[in-house]
């Protein structure tokens, strides 16, 4: 287990409010038909895995995910202001109100997306991550992907590659039970992802704790360290999303008691236990946090409402490579 300072915890405990936080209020926007969009895909219930795998890497590696994205970009250091106006449409987002929800990134924080296409992201993972090898860079790629993406061909393409080349990168599967509504189990012939790096001669690491990101830190500051020098590490985080795989699902109505369950190990709540038993009176500090959490969310959708919407020369802009 790593030995972290309690100013570690408290900031781990700050990103992990602020993205609930983050989430629950486009939830909110979302059915105020201020954020829009066929679908909105929450992060609420991951905020151990994205935090704690994000917190190994150094400011020159690199983040790759799919569609549940928001809460990786905040944990990675992306401003929640840009970042809402980005969900919002606006000039002022990330990716200038082009992208939306499912396509945020960040070149100054190397966080690149935010993929709409399941395990469309795993080959660019894998290029990223060659680039670095090939020219002798000390940089690692970790990759997030749902349990759903692993039965893709992009999946089995992109870790034998990763594999043939040692390549620098981390496969993250976000196990969080269910593709779209259909269990894992329902859909995959091996349903314990961490046994399918067997296949491509990688070490098969055990499962972990996706509810406590003391675990999570600990088991991607390994793989992130392997990686560096040897090459891919495939790793399967167990977790569990509180709402549909978009809001408009309701398919959480008939899984109650099994919701119910994971919430009470909520990662928000597993770490605030660890923090009130370690250090004596505490509670104040992480009151704080919560609040300080509820005032830049708030301050994030008053500069997203501000903001401009983008015009026709932004629809016409970044089409193409300027010519050097």
């Amino acid at each position: 287990m790593a030995k972290l300072t309690k100013d570690t915890l408290l900031e781990w405990y700050r990103q992990m409010v602020l993205i609930r936080r983050f989430e629950e209020k486009c939830d909110e926007l979302y059915k105020e038909k201020k954020i829009t969009g066929v679908y909105l895909h929450l992060y609420s219930g991951h905020e151990a895995t994205g935090v704690g795998a994000v917190a190994s890497l150094g400011k020159q590696d690199h983040v790759i995910t799919a569609y549940r994205d928001h809460g990786i970009a905040l944990a990675r250091g992306v401003d929640p202001k840009p970042l809402m106006a980005e969900m919002m449409g606006k000039k002022t987002g990330v990716s200038g109100g082009k992208g939306g929800s499912m396509h945020l990134a960040s070149r100054e924080h190397n966080f690149w997306g935010g993929y709409a296409i399941v395990a469309g992201h795993l080959p660019l993972a894998a290029g990223i991550a060659l680039e670095s090898r090939y020219n002798d860079k000390d940089a690692v790629v970790l990759c997030f992907l749902g349990d759903g993406a692993s039965n893709n061909g992009y999946f089995h393409e992109s870790l034998n590659l990763s594999a043939v080349w040692d390549l620098p990168v981390v496969w993250l599967v976000e196990n969080n039970l269910y593709g779209m509504g259909t269990p894992v189990e329902a859909a995959s012939g091996q349903p314990e992802m961490s046994k399918r790096a067997i296949a491509y001669g990688m070490q098969e690491r055990p499962r972990v704790d996706g509810q406590d990101v003391v675990a999570v830190y600990d088991a991607v500051c390994d793989a992130v360290e392997y990686a560096r020098k040897s090459g891919p590490v495939l790793l399967e985080v167990m977790t569990f999303r509180y709402l549909g795989h978009g809001v408009s699902d309701k398919a959480y109505a008939e899984r109650k008691e099994e919701l119910q369950q994971w919430q009470n190990r909520d990662p928000i709540t597993v770490l605030h236990n660890r923090l009130t038993e370690q250090f004596k009176n505490i509670e104040p500090q992480l009151t704080k946090i919560e609040q300080e959490a509820d005032e830049a969310v708030a301050e994030a959708v008053k500069f997203a409402e501000e903001s401009p919407a983008p015009g026709y020369e932004d629809l016409i802009s970044n089409i193409y490579v300027e010519a050097q």
